[in-house]
């Protein structure tokens, strides 16, 4: 394995993302795959555009993921499914690397992220009823210093900070934005990556 996915796999690993423990707020179960690519050697992170006219998170950058069905096993499969249904991308083509934290978003909803690595050669088919545009980001566009801006918002009667990122012409916020800090934050501190590694 490429030892960038090898040191982000064993550091996902050596810290399993926590769960949400919020008594008395019924959310929703969620799950997304925040998919690794590699391109001329150079790692990219996968979104998707959502069309402008859908109800939910219409023209939003995301990661492919959606609402737990009664038939998914685990939140795992949520995900592979989501991949599957949104990209066209098969589970066996994706190398489940970890899991970062649970998030709550706005919506009620529980979102557990994975982190995935996709067979470079697959092709991508998206649904045109959920995705509008395929992004294929550099990590190393992602990582610029100072690229997350921050905003105070109040929700539900409280201070939250909201993250943005404005990359590649788009602005990724909110949840995606939240959970894309995470995984930066791990991939920020390994050797390969470019980073100092553990203090």
């Amino acid at each position: 394995m490429d030892p960038r996915f090898a040191q982000l796999t064993a550091a996902l690993q050596q810290h399993p993302g926590r769960q949400l423990n919020l008594p008395g707020l019924e959310l929703r179960d969620s799950a997304i795959l925040a998919p690794f690519v590699v391109r001329g050697g150079d790692p990219r992170l996968l979104f998707t555009l959502r069309p402008a006219h859908l109800r939910r998170h219409g023209g939003q950058v995301s990661f492919p993921g959606g609402a737990r069905d009664p038939e998914d096993a685990t939140p795992l499969h949520t995900a592979l499914r989501e991949v599957r249904e949104e990209l066209g991308v098969p589970a066996e083509e994706i190398e489940v690397l970890g899991m970062l934290d649970e998030i709550p978003t706005t919506s009620e909803f529980r979102v557990v992220p994975y982190v995935g690595l996709l067979n470079p050669s697959v092709e991508l088919h998206p649904d045109a009823g959920e995705i509008a545009e395929v992004l294929e980001l550099p990590v190393s566009a992602l990582l610029v210093p100072g690229l997350r801006r921050t905003e105070k918002w109040f929700y539900r009667g409280a201070e939250r900070d909201v993250y943005f990122y404005d990359v590649g012409g788009h602005t990724i916020w909110g949840a995606t934005a939240r959970i894309l800090s995470n995984l930066l934050s791990v991939i920020s501190g390994l050797p390969a990556w470019g980073g100092a590694g553990p203090a």
